[in-house]
């Protein structure tokens, strides 16, 4: 009587998906840390740098709505939430590199804990400013802002809470996910720049100036919803024990890096002339 003879998968057969779904997503912070910092220049330089030459005046050329004479509750929202972004722009992926975890633990805790508070602070200046002059564009734009602020203190809260309980590894996602829903203006902006590269500045039908149109609409729910969807299906293929499930994730993950590296270069291209 034969008897047949079953392989078990080698050792580099089975690290091998892992190992290209963790490439996947270092391929993607890359783009994503040079273009959060971008991000933080181009605030600096629009923002703060006005300011302090005493050119305040210009914000209201380069926002919705901006300082408005005698609302001094929402120009200091407004300033606060300038501040914050710039401020959480760099703190945020600053919590993302494991070296820096692992090397500067003390780093990471207070710099988290601080990323936490502006948080909320941003997420309910935002709600503020939504709700008491007409901020961001159309009223759909408006509530697309609302719900992204309702998810960053709900993902952040989730991040204290495992925090403080010491389950790291659920902390962990929470953080990732906060980091997310947090970037929403910023990959509002790389999908935008990254439309403008492919179609060489044309106007897509379906997008308006003043950011009204339906396109514009579906692109204002997916700068946030997008990343996060992505992040969960990369999340579960973390923990999936499927090749095939690891390898479709990091196809994805990096078509998401290919887009982003794209929509940068357009954004690099606007802020560093």
């Amino acid at each position: 009587m034969s008897e047949a003879i079953v392989e078990r998968p080698s050792a580099d057969a089975r690290t091998a998906p892992q190992s290209i779904l963790r490439a996947s997503a270092i391929a993607w912070f890359i783009p994503a840390l040079i273009g959060n910092w971008l991000f933080a220049y181009h605030v600096a330089k629009e923002y703060f740098v006005t300011a302090l030459g005493g050119n305040i005046a210009t914000w209201n050329e380069r926002l919705f709505v901006g300082l408005v004479q005698g609302d001094l509750a929402g120009n200091l929202a407004l300033v606060a939430h300038l501040i914050i972004a710039f401020l959480v722009t760099i703190g945020g992926t600053l919590q993302l590199i494991p070296q820096l975890r692992a090397r500067a633990p003390s780093f990471h805790r207070w710099n988290g804990r601080l990323y936490i508070v502006m948080a909320f602070i941003t997420a309910i200046a935002a709600l503020y400013m939504v709700w008491t002059r007409d901020t961001f564009g159309p009223d759909s734009l408006e509530v697309s802002v609302s719900i992204n602020a309702v998810l960053i203190m709900i993902c952040a809260a989730m991040t204290l809470r495992h925090a403080m309980a010491r389950r790291i590894d659920v902390h962990h996602r929470w953080a990732l996910r906060t980091f997310m829903v947090m970037s929403g203006v910023w990959f509002l902006r790389v999908i935008y720049a990254c439309i403008g590269v492919v179609t060489q500045g044309e106007m897509l039908p379906g997008i308006a100036s003043d950011m009204s149109g339906p396109l514009d609409l579906v692109i204002s729910f997916s700068s946030y919803l997008l990343p996060l969807a992505i992040l969960e299906l990369y999340l579960q293929a973390q923990r999936s024990p499927g090749a095939a499930a690891k390898l479709a994730a990091a196809g994805l993950v990096l078509v998401a890096a290919g887009t982003t590296s794209i929509g940068v270069f357009g954004t690099a291209v606007g802020w560093l002339s």
